[in-house]
């Protein structure tokens, strides 16, 4: 296993971590995090605060992987099912999580999940036609909205929220917005073999 489906590996086990932190019952074992005032106008739960940091890590070590793997053409099947896999758990899992928990509205990871769905389907289908459909840079800025947007909401929307710019919002909504249009490019580039008579 080379370098960058490690750092994957790691991604995914790090994700789970995050995952399994913030559905805990903690109170169960006796255990409760402080919430504490941040300059006196935004109430902050050190729960989300330390399940913040796990994200940020896994986050980090999702452009990490790819970096390594294009500049050194490590490049693996392996790499890439896995990756997509690692990125699944964190954003869609936290995404549920966070909207059960009041963060952020259902809609969104129901818009998410469906979009990944579909864009997976047409990318099974493509490669099923001999055609790889690369990822869009779209696709990309989705990926990095969503993550900085999400990071954003583990830390309150910190320091934004001193001054009401809801930049998590905002950065989760363009995602959003990017996400659909997005899956939109992938139905198109591939909607010939979609429709393809055998």
């Amino acid at each position: 296993m080379n370098l960058p489906n490690k750092i994957t590996v790691t991604r995914i086990i790090l994700s789970i971590l995050t995952l399994i932190f913030l559905v805990l019952p903690w109170y169960q074992f006796g255990i409760s995090f402080p919430m504490f005032t941040f300059m006196g106008k935004v109430i902050v739960d050190s729960k989300y605060v330390i399940a913040g940091i796990l994200f940020v890590v896994a986050s980090l070590t999702d452009f990490l992987d790819g970096y390594i793997a294009r500049s050194q053409n490590m490049v693996t099947d392996f790499g890439k099912v896995m990756d997509a896999i690692a990125d699944k758990i964190l954003v869609n899992g936290v995404l549920i999580i966070l909207a059960y928990n009041g963060f952020i509205s259902i809609a969104i990871p129901i818009i998410i999940i469906t979009r990944d769905t579909f864009v997976d389907s047409i990318k099974m289908v493509s490669g099923n036609n001999g055609k790889v459909i690369a990822a869009s840079m779209l696709g990309k800025a989705k990926t990095v909205c969503m993550l900085i947007g999400l990071s954003f909401m583990f830390f309150y929307n910190l320091p934004f929220e001193l001054i009401n710019i809801p930049v998590a919002d905002i950065l989760i909504l363009v995602a959003c917005l990017l996400s659909v249009i997005s899956g939109c490019e992938y139905y198109y580039k591939a909607k010939e073999l979609i429709f393809k008579e055998k």
